[in-house]
């Protein structure tokens, strides 16, 4: 029995350790694809920002999958009075990660590249979300004024800055949430009507669909 027990558990460590070897290649790979698409020429250069964004990336991960959302009690987020989901225990605890392997990757990035560089690394780790959202907001509000579209952007790349500490797409998205959460209470600040606006914006994106299928 002890001899099938060892089997089975060196079998399941033999598996846990060909999985993430499989996902270092996959993120190794990622980092590859995104410095890639920088184009550098200096190709030391290029090896050591791919090394930087592959040591953070696996960093992210192995913080994210060896802290479960079991760690956090259940419980109620103070700001909504709901109960704490899963996506909601998971950000608080990516959050919690070392302040370093944030600051290690910037460091690495400023070092070898220029800002326009480091905003294109940026927006591969969260998909574009900046210029996505930016777009949003400016199709909602079309009269947007150069300090308003300043503010927002301002409030989406640190969005944007913040979210690439964390794994899931979904966990981005909760970031993104909260700053697009702020940029509409700048918006309501700065004298205009968010919920107004965004029901105009619906409703004319709803006629236009109906209008559409009539031809």
């Amino acid at each position: 029995m002890m001899r099938k027990i060892t089997i089975i558990i060196t079998l399941a460590l033999c598996c846990t350790q060909q999985l993430k070897a499989q996902q270092d290649t996959s993120l190794a790979a990622k980092a590859s694809k995104w410095v890639g698409a920088l184009h550098l020429a200096d190709e030391a250069k290029a090896v050591r920002v791919k090394a930087a964004v592959a040591e953070q990336l696996t960093a992210v991960r192995d913080w994210h999958n060896t802290h479960p959302t079991t760690l956090i009690p259940d419980g109620i987020n103070p700001a909504t009075g709901n109960r704490l989901s899963d996506i909601d225990k998971q950000v608080i605890l990516c959050s919690a990660q070392p302040q370093s392997i944030h600051e290690n990757l910037m460091k690495a990035l400023r070092a070898d590249l220029d800002s326009a560089q480091v905003d294109q690394i940026l927006d591969q780790y969260t998909v574009g979300k900046v210029a996505f959202t930016l777009k949003g907001y400016q199709a909602i509000v079309p009269d947007l004024t150069p300090a308003e579209t300043a503010a927002i952007l301002k409030n989406l790349q640190q969005a944007r800055a913040q979210a690439i500490d964390y794994k899931s797409m979904k966990e981005i998205v909760v970031i993104f949430e909260i700053y697009k959460t702020k940029c509409e209470q700048y918006l309501n600040n700065n004298g205009r009507n968010w919920r107004q606006l965004y029901k105009a914006y619906a409703d004319k994106i709803k006629a236009e669909k109906a209008a559409a299928q009539k031809q």
